[in-house]
């Protein structure tokens, strides 16, 4: 049987240079970049994107189709760094914690048989999304887009990691996109009959979007994109709270709240501990960044501010080449972030 690109005997060493590879899947489809090992942090990483989101199915997100995209592009960046295959790989997803069950059985073997993989993580998006915001720093990372987690650590085995909501648009995800988009589609509903608490100005722009509003639950409830179709309209709450509009600032303001509430449960105590902010949903601007500046200086007084350094890829990339050099110091976890090392095939 020929030896797997990159595969030498399972051995990391034997003059041949390795590289590192970081994964990212999300709803908006999967990500990936390779680095080389000796300075992935150095020198912009090769990327690729597919457009197509990895499936979920009875076991969980689907290992197979996974691969069946992963194994293609990373071989081809592979050639591309020329490097002999992957000394570590950090798969980042969302879902993993509750859904990754399969991916946990199968990557492992599937990414050594193919590259030779020596170390591999396994994380939550959040994780990885704290990992590109923070690095290997102690604190606390709102990730938040459609949906909306927190996550902190302080980088000790005792205290681990700390998460506060990302329970989805049903149970929570309290202040996200879909969580705004949602609210917004209320007050446009109570406009349109008649009831306290409703928009003008919302329902014009719930129309321009939709049709009628109406047929809205019709169109709306069935769909499995439902969630993702609730915060395209967090923007137009955005904009009508630039035009002040009572609702939409009433609605922004609650979703700041929200946001720093989660921030605030999960990040370690001390003065000066960083607290970042990182996904599509802070591309609302101002409406959405005032209210949440001062709702964090209210919760979290000591805390410092901090810009994100990078993306949920960036951050996968961060982990795997810090498990290369030996010197990950991000908490493991069984679900969040699950450390294996590969038995090479």
């Amino acid at each position: 049987m020929a030896e797997p690109a990159g595969h030498s005997s399972g051995a990391l060493g034997s003059g041949r240079l390795r590289g590192v590879l970081g994964v990212d899947s999300g709803g908006s489809g999967l990500r990936i970049a390779v680095a080389r090992a000796d300075d992935a942090e150095a020198r912009p990483p090769a990327a690729r994107t597919s457009p197509e989101p990895v499936r979920t199915g009875p076991a969980g997100i689907d290992a197979d189709h996974m691969l069946s995209q992963l194994l293609p592009m990373a071989e081809e960046l592979r050639r591309e760094a020329g490097v002999h295959g992957f000394a570590a790989v950090c798969v980042g997803a969302a879902g993993m914690a509750t859904l990754g069950d399969d991916l946990r059985a199968r990557l492992p073997a599937a990414l050594a048989a193919a590259f030779g993989v020596h170390h591999l993580a396994l994380a939550a998006d959040a994780v990885t999304a704290y990992a590109g915001a923070l690095g290997q720093r102690p604190g606390a990372v709102v990730a938040a887009g459609t949906g909306m987690i927190a996550l902190g650590t302080d980088l000790t085995t005792e205290g681990g990691w700390r998460r506060a909501d990302g329970w989805g648009h049903l149970l929570g995800d309290c202040g996200g996109g879909a969580w705004i988009g949602r609210a917004g589609l209320e007050a446009a509903m109570r406009a349109h009959d008649g009831r306290p608490g409703g928009s003008a100005a919302l329902l014009a722009r719930a129309e321009a979007m939709f049709g009628p509003v109406a047929g809205l639950p019709g169109a709306l409830y069935p769909r499995p994109d439902r969630p993702a179709v609730l915060a395209s309209f967090a923007p137009e709450v955005a904009r009508c709270a630039a035009e002040d509009d009572p609702a939409a600032l009433g609605i922004v303001q609650a979703a700041a709240g929200h946001i720093a509430d989660a921030a605030a449960a999960v990040c370690p105590p001390g003065t000066g501990t960083a607290v970042a902010c990182t996904g599509g949903l802070f591309g609302l601007g101002e409406p959405l960044l005032a209210p949440l500046r001062t709702a964090l200086a209210e919760r979290l007084p000591d805390a410092r501010p901090a810009a994100a350094a990078g993306s949920p890829l960036d951050g996968a990339l961060t982990i795997a080449a810090a498990l290369a050099g030996d010197r990950l110091t991000l908490p493991a976890d069984a679900r969040l972030l699950q450390i294996t090392r590969p038995a090479p095939g």
